[in-house]
């Protein structure tokens, strides 16, 4: 496997190595298993229809865009209201 370099602040990079050093791990294995555990935007909006088809075919859930937008929206407002913003 070859290696890449990657630049970020020195703070960035500090606080990955503390994080790394705590579980035990080389700030390198750290990130290398931190990048098996994220989803790429794509597998995350397969993962959402997959759940969307679930929902609707368990109890016919099936929200219009517009819908979705006003939860989203909904769920924006009540995030900001807990961290006070």
């Amino acid at each position: 496997m070859s290696d890449a370099n990657i630049r970020i602040p020195e703070e960035a990079k500090e606080r990955l190595a503390v994080i790394a050093a705590a579980e035990g791990l080389s700030l390198r294995a750290y990130l290398a298993r931190l990048a098996e555990t994220l989803l790429t935007p794509a597998e995350r909006a397969e993962r959402a229809e997959k759940a969307r088809a679930a929902l609707q075919k368990w109890n016919g859930y099936a929200p219009t865009p517009a819908e979705e937008r006003d939860l989203d929206s909904e769920l924006d407002r009540r995030l900001n209201q807990v961290a006070g913003r």
